[in-house]
């Protein structure tokens, strides 16, 4: 009896240190959010924008509400009527993210067509560099291109695209933020994402130390896992809805982000071998929710956040648990980490404070 009463009282112990430690959590979130959001608004540019959205759910839902925000007339067509959308509406721009996967076959003499119109069009690829062998075939027919890769800037200038700039990408905050999560979303270490070959090779690696631990893997291609067996309990095979990511990604105490391998011929179309020097969009969608990640080292993340201040970074798979373990120890840490990663994406980095750098580009 005197056994179990032990037991129960080191459960209600747990019990209440995991309560209070995310109420700590959840109140310092809340308070940064309601602070910070929604931003400061922007005079709207007198402009009428013809938006072509790619299918990327989570970054066109928050291009389409910045762009309310930021100009004065914004409209919205499905790839396969662009021309026919813009001889009717006549913006004054079109908007095209991306431009491929789900775009149809005819896309470039849509595009032809709409510049002919005397309309000025803009693409803004999310991709690079990863499909440069398609995308160099269609960035010359843009006016405008924007890349959110650095690596790819000069590629397209010596294509001969007369106006081409770096243009990160952000995140949707009415989207990603933080919030209470069930028990279910809950998890010390969790990674969404495709299993790409250098992503496989990094968790196959750690495996030994993620097998005792609470882990939420998500994702296709996860059976490539030399330890898939190992780690099977902990994954949810093929594609996550953005709404569950985000109850995930809540409730995860620690949320890898390792970019996918830019080495010809594993998982891309790179066929030049450009290296990856930008950041993800994850990086924007994970600090959003106020929870700490662990990224690999892309060069131009320090412009964006502090590493080792608003998130921290590896190099290795042991570096990568070494910093899991400690931040698993160090909860204090962790929670004051995740928050300034919250704080510096509300102030820096959501889709309406990078319109006003897209409106300055194209001089709307």
């Amino acid at each position: 009896m005197q056994a179990k009463r032990k037991i129960y009282a080191q459960a209600a112990r747990k019990g209440f240190a995991a309560g209070y430690g995310n109420g700590q959590r959840d109140g310092a979130c809340d308070f940064i959010y309601k602070r910070l959001h929604p931003a400061a608004a922007f005079p709207k540019r007198n402009v009428c924008v013809l938006y072509i959205p790619q299918g990327f759910e989570a970054i066109d839902q928050g291009i389409v509400e910045a762009l309310r925000q930021t100009v004065r007339e914004v409209h919205v067509a499905d790839a396969k009527h662009m021309a026919e959308q813009a001889s009717f509406i006549r913006p004054d721009w079109m908007l095209v993210l991306n431009g491929l996967h789900v775009f149809p076959d005819d896309h470039l003499q849509q595009v032809d067509a709409v510049r002919a119109m005397g309309i000025r069009t803009a693409i803004w690829f999310a991709d690079d560099p990863y499909v440069t062998a398609d995308t160099v075939t269609i960035a010359p027919h843009y006016d405008v291109v924007l890349t959110h890769e650095l690596s790819t800037v000069e590629l397209y200038r010596g294509l001969g695209c007369a106006e081409v700039a770096y243009m990160p990408l952000a995140v949707d905050p009415n989207w990603f933020k933080p919030m209470k999560v069930e028990s279910a979303h809950r998890s010390d270490i969790c990674f969404i994402g495709q299993a790409f070959w250098n992503r496989v090779e990094l968790f196959d690696a750690i495996a030994p130390y993620l097998k005792n631990r609470k882990v939420f893997i998500a994702g296709g291609l996860w059976d490539r896992l030399r330890h898939y067996k190992q780690l099977q309990k902990f994954i949810r095979m093929g594609w996550l809805p953005v709404d569950e990511s985000i109850r995930y990604y809540n409730g995860a105490k620690i949320v890898i982000n390792l970019h996918r391998t830019t080495e010809r011929g594993k998982d891309n179309k790179n066929e030049l071998n450009l290296p990856g020097r930008s950041i993800n969009p994850r990086t924007y969608e994970i600090a959003a929710c106020g929870t700490l990640q662990l990224t690999d080292v892309r060069e131009d993340l320090p412009n964006y956040y502090v590493p080792g201040v608003e998130l921290d970074t590896f190099s290795s798979p042991e570096e990568l648990i070494m910093k899991l373990d400690y931040y698993l120890k160090h909860e204090e840490q962790r929670r004051q980490m995740a928050i300034r990663g919250l704080y510096r994406t509300l102030k820096d980095h959501t889709f309406v404070q990078r319109l006003q750098r897209v409106a300055e580009v194209l001089t709307w």
